[in-house]
């Protein structure tokens, strides 16, 4: 599918499913929970454009290399694909990954394949592991912070376990690459085992190469890996501001340490359901087990909760406008 008739589809996607959130929520509840936000909704979208610009540091700083000129993106281009990127991911079902081939086909005239799909799969891969170290330190917070019971406590050391051995297998991923791999996994199974075999047969020096892009990163560009690490995890932190906004708001006393608890259990839960096109549903349930679990009322997870569908709504809107943009590359290269 080319880029414009990918826009097309996701443009139209993106309104059909604004149009159902907005109906879903009503537009008397959407303005009545924005008044009563009131000047708390300002910092709420604005935390946003400071985390979507720390995604695009770290987007940035993968594709750009040494050497080479077409990877110089200027930041506008980069901040542009970011937002975009997600707002597509929000409208998406099924693991919400919709905008990763629409980055990939953005930064292909400008990059080459091989380049725009292992910078893509690099970033997505650092996206998800700062989330997965946000959750071992949230869930330290927890243990240090909230009075646990025997059951609960048990919860938090399989989670523990459980990032732990995700955390192995993204350094893993980052030395070795894995689309190789995944594809001779993909070999064995039914149904799609004779296409995925044909693909990789096809594409076979496409995804050596792309794999050799992922290893370089770790093994050869570790300051670039661990920078773009860092925006990535400063920014998920960041991201509990909004709830912490949202809570003051509404004279709800809630610490900064109680949003980054809320924050990253909702999170959690609404990723164990990953399937839901904007997380219908499964934000707001999350919302209300992390503000008992901090001894705050859990009604008021549904007000949070709103809040950040609106929060999401707006910025929905602006990353489907963007996506009119094209990707341009500096005139001038600046070395790292």
């Amino acid at each position: 599918m080319g880029t414009k008739a990918y826009k097309a589809l996701f443009m139209a996607i993106g309104i059909i499913s604004l149009g159902y959130m907005i109906y879903g929520t009503g537009l008397i509840v959407i303005w009545d929970n924005v008044r009563r936000t009131g000047i708390w909704f300002v910092p709420v979208i604005g935390s946003w454009l400071l985390i979507y610009i720390l995604n695009a540091f770290a987007f940035r700083a993968i594709i750009r290399e040494p050497g080479l000129p077409e990877s110089n993106l200027s930041f506008w281009a980069v901040l542009r694909l970011t937002i975009s990127g997600y707002a597509i991911n929000y409208i998406t079902p099924f693991v919400a990954l919709g905008g990763e081939p629409y980055r990939i086909l953005e930064l292909k005239p400008a990059l080459g394949i091989q380049k725009a799909t292992s910078s893509v799969l690099l970033y997505s891969l650092m996206h998800m592991f700062s989330h997965v170290l946000f959750w071992l330190a949230s869930i330290l917070l927890i243990v240090a912070v909230v009075p646990l019971s025997n059951v609960m406590l048990a919860g938090c050391g399989v989670l523990l376990i459980t990032g732990l051995v995700l955390g192995y297998w993204f350094i893993n991923v980052y030395k070795k690459g894995f689309t190789v791999s995944t594809f001779r996994l993909l070999e064995k199974v039914p149904f799609i085992k004779t296409r995925a075999r044909e693909f990789a047969l096809k594409n076979a020096e496409n995804l050596y190469e792309v794999d050799e892009q992922i290893r370089v990163l770790y093994a050869e560009r570790r300051n670039v890996f661990y920078a773009s690490l860092f925006y990535e995890f400063v920014a998920r932190v960041i991201g509990c501001l909004e709830i912490y906004f949202t809570a003051h708001a509404i004279g709800m006393e809630m610490s900064l340490s109680q949003s980054l608890i809320v924050s990253s259990g909702s999170s959690l839960f609404a990723n164990l359901i990953f399937f839901f096109p904007m997380q219908l549903g499964t934000r707001e349930g999350g919302l209300a087990l992390a503000l008992r679990s901090v001894g705050l009322p859990a009604a008021q997870g549904i007000f949070i909760g709103v809040v950040l569908r609106i929060r999401e709504i707006v910025w929905i809107i602006i990353g489907l406008a963007l996506m009119s943009k094209k990707v341009k590359v500096e005139e001038e290269v600046v070395l790292q």
